[in-house]
């Protein structure tokens, strides 16, 4: 997927204000043999490459011009900065990768089908949503599909258990769970005894806290 950018000079809340004014958005770009370099990026063209997929796993074709010259550069996402209340984007860090060369990622677990405890009135829980992968940049994906739908009452699947796609190899203790089902927790009603007294004379005989006369 294609990026354009802008290099930038200027830094500060105020400069980066009047680019998101005019749907641009502040970014720096870095790589393991490149000293970083500000940028600024198509907005609506970003949204337009992340909507509905998990930002971080996506390999861009970053285009960069800079006094009328241009430079392509393979990148991946690093962070994105949000609004804590409108969730606007604010600024985005972009670093380069090799394409001959493996990289490290978080991909997505998707769980698919409704397990057989379900169905006999367990509770299906998802513990790892994410797994840590080793991979080359062609071979990644945007998420991991887990069949679940053979897990009984008390069974779990691990990451030993999953077939992951080519290419892909997982960097994580295959021991650890993915998904299990659990039993249906009752509560049962607490039900409160209250023991009456007996007193010999009573003077007086109380009804839901009043008092008769």
């Amino acid at each position: 997927m294609e990026l354009n950018a802008r290099i930038r000079t200027e830094t500060g809340k105020g400069p980066a204000r009047r680019l998101r004014s005019v749907g641009r958005l502040p970014a720096i770009f870095y790589g393991p043999e490149i000293n970083p370099i500000m940028l600024s990026i198509d907005y609506p063209q970003l949204r337009r490459i992340i909507e509905g997929r998990s930002a971080e796993n996506i390999i861009l074709d970053l285009t960069i011009d800079s006094d009328g010259e241009s430079q392509s550069k393979k990148v991946m996402i690093k962070e994105i900065q949000r609004d804590p209340v409108t969730r606007d984007y604010l600024h985005i860090d972009l670093i380069e990768i090799a394409m001959g060369k493996e990289i490290e990622v978080d991909i997505p677990v998707h769980l698919i089908n409704t397990p057989v405890g379900v169905r006999e009135g367990g509770i299906l829980e998802h513990i790892r949503r994410r797994l840590r992968v080793s991979c080359m940049p062609e071979d990644m994906v945007d998420k991991i599909d887990v069949d679940v739908s053979d897990l009984d009452i008390g069974q779990s699947v691990h990451i030993g258990d999953v077939s992951l796609p080519p290419g892909l190899r997982s960097t994580e203790d295959e021991s650890l769970p993915i998904a299990i089902v659990v039993a249906p927790t009752t509560t049962a009603e607490e039900e409160e005894v209250v023991e009456e007294e007996e007193v010999e004379e009573p003077e007086s005989e109380e009804i839901k806290g009043e008092e008769e006369s």
